[in-house]
């Protein structure tokens, strides 16, 4: 049975991996004992990866702009190489969020929530997949949200792009599930990271309304140790049959 969750020696890439949810996952893929590349937007993404070493683990950083296609691609290519030329594993996780009243929100605003939370996704499917369609097998994880399923309060172009990843992770697994590549998206509940700041705060009636709705009554955890499990499940083989879901890890949120 513990072989179907083995994922010994698999080579993955994480995006948005120096904090939140997209480091505990890049750690739960390395307790697992997954080689590891983690992206982030600063020099502070080196910094991670040698703390990850120096707790044994293997890992590797790499520096790259998502608003940017070039640095994408030449990260990407950065990647692959530190990987040893292969790619088992693609998590998208990295993100920004831009609040603002629809009737005000900036379309530079806009540009930029759809450019990093769904392009670059896609692109990175896209050029992980190539690889992954050689070998005939890979896992992709996309990271979608509440907002995929629902439309949320001043953040129009954030619950876009999440719903847009919801369907792009379905389209891709309709054209590569038979060809090895599962495309599967976790759809993350009210998690007490950075991004959640403004709702955090308990003068924020949200917070109150949010907290009530969860049936577990606890917001998941600011360091993504709430989505390791999952992460694991959705990169080894006990999850070769699952394709195209968006699977919610919300604490019950989405059920009532």
């Amino acid at each position: 049975m513990l072989d179907l969750f083995d994922i010994q020696g698999r080579k993955a890439l994480v995006t948005g991996a120096t904090r939140g949810l997209g480091y505990g996952m890049a750690e739960g893929l390395m307790e697992a004992g997954a080689e590891v590349v983690i992206w982030g937007t600063s020099e502070k993404v080196y910094e991670v990866a040698e703390e990850f070493r120096g707790r044994g683990f293997q890992c590797q950083g790499v520096a790259a702009d998502l608003g940017n296609r070039e640095s994408l691609n030449n990260g990407f290519q950065k990647s692959l190489e530190l990987l040893g030329g292969k790619i088992d594993i693609l998590v998208n996780c990295a993100g920004i969020q831009r609040r603002h009243p629809s009737e005000e929100f900036p379309m530079s605003d806009w540009d930029a929530v759809l450019e990093i939370n769904l392009t670059a996704p896609f692109e990175l499917c896209q050029l992980a997949g190539r690889e992954m369609l050689k070998e005939g097998y890979g896992k992709i994880i996309n990271i979608a949200s509440m907002q995929s399923f629902f439309g949320g309060f001043t953040i129009p172009a954030y619950a876009s792009a999440k719903g847009g990843i919801a369907l792009l992770t379905k389209a891709l697994c309709n054209e590569w599930a038979g060809r090895g590549i599962n495309v599967n998206a976790i759809a993350p509940g009210y998690m007490a990271t950075e991004m959640n700041t403004a709702l955090l705060d308990p003068a924020n009636p949200r917070y109150k309304e949010i907290t009530d709705r969860i049936p577990a009554h606890r917001w998941g955890g600011a360091h993504g140790e709430d989505m390791k499990g999952t992460c694991i499940f959705l990169s080894s083989h006990a999850s070769d049959y699952l394709n195209g879901a968006v699977i919610p890890v919300d604490g019950g949120y989405a059920s009532k």
